[in-house]
């Protein structure tokens, strides 16, 4: 019964973690679009590419000169 308890409270703990690992943002458009991420975006400097993952799982592609705002959810 002990190790039950200890296994059972030990597997939501792991899934407290692994949920609390990636936060998810909005990224505001200049022409009014709302893009949801799975992460935090990356800017790549040297192109000026915001890259970011989308709720489906789809990794994407933004100029950052069409980004008005990056709020986190």
């Amino acid at each position: 019964m002990m190790k039950k308890t200890l296994m059972m409270a030990g597997a939501a703990l792991l899934v407290l973690g692994l949920a609390g690992c990636a936060s998810d943002y909005v990224i505001s458009t200049k022409d009014g679009n709302m893009l949801l991420t799975n992460g935090k975006p990356e800017l790549d400097k040297s192109t000026g590419l915001l890259s970011y993952t989308d709720e489906q799982g789809n990794k994407r592609q933004i100029n950052n000169d069409n980004v008005s705002q990056i709020m986190k959810r």
